[in-house]
């Protein structure tokens, strides 16, 4: 099928399934261009959020970290 079949089906239908089959093409460019944008080169390690915490201490242990901030949390909800 050519360009021109194609616009011919499109101009054959009516203005609502016109506008349908314009929707759909905006969907499909913005679908397969953020494809595209996820799609990098870049290393995760060099990546500028890795090593934010490093410094922390109360981050060492993170399952005590989570279970403090729980205690915190749910002591001000009672």
């Amino acid at each position: 099928m050519t360009q021109k079949d194609i616009l011919k089906k499109f101009e054959t239908l009516p203005p609502d399934a016109q506008k349908q089959v314009l929707d759909f093409i905006s969907f499909l460019e913005t679908h397969y261009s953020l494809k595209r944008k996820k799609t990098t080169n870049t290393r995760l390690s060099e990546e500028k959020f890795i090593g934010i915490w490093r410094d922390r201490k109360d981050l060492r242990n993170s399952s005590s970290w989570v279970r403090n901030l729980r205690k915190v949390e749910w002591e001000k909800v009672e």
